[in-house]
Formats: structure tokens, C-alpha cells, sequence
């Protein structure tokens, strides 16, 4: 998992000596390196230069696709949101807007 995110030069320093964006990286390793069913992912590209971000999105679309896994994804990000099958928007702390994607148009945004 840490030569999937660039991170086996790192692997021997602590949190404290890696940037946020590295830190974030290794949060993200941690939770899938157990295979989990279900991730709960709070902008998990937040600190992220947009490549890093990009791949992440494309590891848990990947982990969806192609295992099964679901993801739950908190995002501000209109492209992230595209990559979904379904986009539940809140506003106020209540659901404005839920809406099936097709899988198509996810490819595309």
C-alpha cells in the first residue's frame, strides 16, 4: 500500500516529519489495507495536491468497481462528486437533492 501512494521512502519516519498531504496519504492506506466493505471518507482529499487527489478518488472508485466495496464520501468538490453512483446533496443539515448518476457520466466529470 505505501508503493501504491509513493510512500515506501517515508516508511521509516514519523508523523510528525511528513507533510499533511503525506499524512493524509497514509490515513488513506491504513483504512484499505484491511479490505474494508464500507469507508467513511470525510474529504479525503483535502490536503491534497490534485494528482494525490485524483488518485485517491480513483483507488476508492477502484475499490468500488472492482470489489464491491462501499464508500460514503463527504465532498465539496462537484468532480469528486461525479465519480459516485449517487450524490446525496445536503444543505442545511438536510437533503436538498438525491440523485442516481450514471455510471457514464461519473467517467466524465
Amino acid at each position: 500500500m505505501l508503493d501504491r501512494f509513493s510512500l515506501v521512502a517515508k516508511q521509516k519516519l514519523f508523523p510528525s516529519q511528513l507533510s499533511g498531504g503525506q499524512q493524509q496519504l497514509v490515513g488513506v492506506a491504513r483504512a484499505l489495507i484491511i479490505e474494508p466493505r464500507v469507508i467513511l471518507a470525510d474529504e479525503p482529499t483535502g490536503n491534497l495536491q490534485s494528482a494525490q487527489g485524483e488518485e485517491i478518488v480513483q483507488t476508492l472508485r477502484d475499490l468500488n468497481r472492482n470489489e464491491g466495496g462501499t464508500i460514503v464520501q463527504v465532498t465539496h468538490s462537484e468532480k469528486q462528486a461525479g465519480y459516485g453512483d449517487r450524490i446525496v446533496r445536503l444543505v442545511d443539515g438536510a437533503v436538498d437533492e438525491d440523485v442516481a448518476v450514471d455510471a457514464g457520466a461519473a467517467t466524465a466529470a
